[in-house]
């Protein structure tokens, strides 16, 4: 009997390269292309399976189905900077303004990372649905700690209420603004775009 080092799991639909993903990751994969060049609802199960090389019935072994895929997607997209920024927010030996220019050009790094704009899927009608209230909720939270790290700033400090959310408001929405940018994007992209955060702030 051969005992081949090929991962034991579903029968594929056809043979792809060992790429070194699992097959859940290759779903998101699959799921990250088509969704962000054929549409959300346009694109089936099935053609996610296929293109991840397995037949539509074992997909639903690693997920179980659309919704799933887009919301590990989407929450992938704001989960490491949530983690960073709350991290950013317990720091207090480093000025606040130079914790948010951090946060703001990892931010940007991670919002433009890898070959396919899953950011641009915050737009999907969709998203409003009960499945992905992580999401929105977690994307909420990162909010408010730009919100919290601008108000610890000397110049946010300064600021009456309403116009600190003014501005956390114009902060939150430069950074997702790099959705909009074509792909790639400018190796200097990141740093250029948390300078420009602080200029919003005032900082």
């Amino acid at each position: 009997m051969s005992t081949s080092g090929r991962r034991v799991g579903r029968p594929r639909a056809q043979p792809r390269p060992d790429n070194g993903l699992s097959p859940r990751q290759e779903l998101l994969a699959a799921a990250a292309e088509l969704f962000t060049t054929h549409g959300y609802t346009a694109t089936t199960t099935r053609a996610v399976a296929e293109r991840a090389g397995m037949r539509q019935a074992s997909m639903y072994h690693y997920v179980g189905g659309k919704e799933d895929l887009l919301a590990e997607l989407l929450e992938g997209t704001v989960t490491p900077s949530l983690a960073l920024a709350r991290a950013l927010l317990a720091d207090r030996s480093r000025p606040a303004e130079r914790r948010l220019w951090e946060l703001a050009r990892a931010d940007v790094e991670l919002l433009c990372a890898g070959p396919h704009n899953l950011g641009a899927l915050y737009l999907l009608p969709e998203v409003r649905a009960a499945r992905f209230a992580p999401f929105r909720a977690a994307r909420a939270d990162l909010k408010s700690a730009y919100a919290a790290l601008l108000a610890a700033t000397s110049a946010g400090a300064a600021l009456p209420p309403d116009e600190l959310a003014v501005r956390a408001d114009l902060l939150f929405a430069l950074i997702e603004g790099v959705i909009l940018i074509p792909r790639p994007p400018a190796p200097t992209l990141a740093s250029a775009t948390a300078d420009a955060a602080l200029r919003v702030a005032a900082c």
